[in-house]
C-alpha cells in the first residue's frame, strides 16, 4: 500500500522586497532537497504534487525531476494567506504565527483563519488521495509549514496548536492509505 508524504520547502532566499509567495530557495535548501530526492524515502514516488508558490514549485521540480516526473500545481496547497501583512521582521512574524495558531478562529492582523486554511488544506489533501488512489507508488505533496502543521492536527485528531508545527523548514511527515493515519510526525528531508 502507498503513502501520502507531506514536504514542506526547505530554505529560502528572504527577499522583503517581494511578495513572500515568489521567493525563491536558497542554495542550502536546493542542496538538501536534492539530497532528500535521492533518499529511500523516495523511492517509491510516482506523483509529485506542489503549492503554486515558487518555493514549492522549485523543490517539488528537484524532487520530481530525479524521479523523471512532472508536478501538478495545486492553488489549494498555498500557504495560510498572510498577505495582509506582507513580509515581517523574524521577531514579529513569530509572534503573529503564535497568535495565528492560538486563535484559529480569529484572523490575526488579516491572516487568513488558522481553521479556514485548515478545511482548505484538508479538502486539498483528500482531493489528492482520491486522484491518486489507483497508483502504487507514493505521493509526494510539496508545500509549507503552516498549512503541513494544520493538516497533520486535522489527520490527528488533535486540537490546532504550535506545538506541532515543523521544527524548521525542509521537513516532512508520512500518512500510511492502507493505516490511514499519520505514521509519522515531522522529520528533517537532509542535514541542515
Amino acid at each position: 500500500m502507498s503513502n501520502i508524504h507531506f514536504i514542506t520547502h526547505p530554505e529560502v532566499v528572504v527577499d522583503p522586497a517581494k511578495p513572500v509567495p515568489r521567493w525563491c530557495l536558497s542554495d542550502k535548501g536546493i542542496a538538501r532537497i536534492r539530497l532528500f530526492a535521492a533518499s529511500p524515502v523516495m523511492a517509491r514516488v510516482t506523483d509529485v504534487w506542489a503549492s503554486d508558490e515558487t518555493k514549492a514549485i522549485e523543490a517539488a521540480g528537484i524532487l520530481a525531476g530525479f524521479h523523471g516526473l512532472p508536478v501538478q500545481v495545486l492553488h489549494a496547497l498555498h500557504e495560510n494567506d498572510r498577505s495582509a501583512t506582507g513580509f515581517l521582521p523574524p521577531h514579529e512574524f513569530e509572534a503573529v504565527a503564535d497568535r495565528f495558531f492560538s486563535a484559529p478562529n480569529e484572523s490575526v492582523r488579516g491572516w487568513e483563519r488558522a481553521a479556514d486554511a485548515q478545511a482548505r488544506i484538508l479538502r486539498a489533501f483528500h482531493d489528492i488521495a482520491a486522484k491518486t488512489e489507483a497508483r502504487d507508488g507514493d505521493v509526494a505533496i510539496v508545500a509549507h509549514g503552516g498549512v503541513g502543521t494544520l493538516l497533520l492536527c486535522a489527520l490527528s485528531n488533535v486540537e490546532i496548536e504550535r506545538s506541532y508545527d515543523q521544527p524548521f523548514q525542509g521537513h516532512y511527515w508520512t500518512w500510511s492509505r492502507q493505516e490511514q493515519r499519520v505514521v509519522s510526525g515531522w522529520k528533517s528531508i537532509a542535514p541542515a
